[in-house]
């Protein structure tokens, strides 16, 4: 065996048979789901603001008193719509652009996280909206979360790898 094909199988020896996709891939990390849950939070307040028939502005008011804040929210939230996108497009045989946008999707959700909290600093010092604790706060989750893409070997595996058609 050459070196290559024990470092492979070394990077995967802390994984089961039930992490692995139907492609033989690593299933993807918890933590591009939960900077996806971050990052489309906006989406997913618009979603409930739609779905209650009672009052349909009342959350977003709640949420995002200025309105400009919920529109920049989910002008972050657009490039996390991109990565969903790029995720249900990754499967063997996809399009060459969604196999080039899989391997920067890491930078494209960091990216989105930095102009959240961008948008959340406007927020704060432009419209004094936000409180000093509530800045801490979001900037302390995105820091988080912003570790966990840098730190996730299972997330670094998921970017290196691509589904291709298995022999059947």
């Amino acid at each position: 065996m050459d070196r290559e094909t024990v470092n492979m199988g070394h990077k995967y020896s802390q994984y089961s048979v039930e992490d692995f996709d139907k492609f033989d891939c690593l299933k993807l990390s918890k933590s591009i789901y939960l900077v996806l849950l971050f990052v489309l939070r906006g989406y997913l307040v618009w979603l409930m603001s739609v779905t209650n028939m009672q009052d349909r502005v009342g959350i977003i008011q709640w949420l995002y008193p200025q309105t400009a804040l919920f529109y920049l929210s989910l002008i972050s939230g657009a490039v996390g719509l991109f990565v969903v996108l790029v995720i249900s497009l990754r499967r063997p045989g996809a399009k060459n652009w969604v196999r080039v946008s899989w391997s920067y999707c890491r930078g494209l959700l960091i990216f989105a996280l930095a102009f959240d909290f961008i948008v959340s600093l406007l927020g704060f010092f432009y419209w004094q909206l936000l409180s000093v604790s509530w800045l801490v706060i979001q900037g302390s989750v995105i820091a988080v979360l912003i570790y966990f893409c840098f730190r996730s070997k299972r997330m670094t595996i998921n970017l290196q790898e691509f589904p291709e058609k298995l022999p059947e």
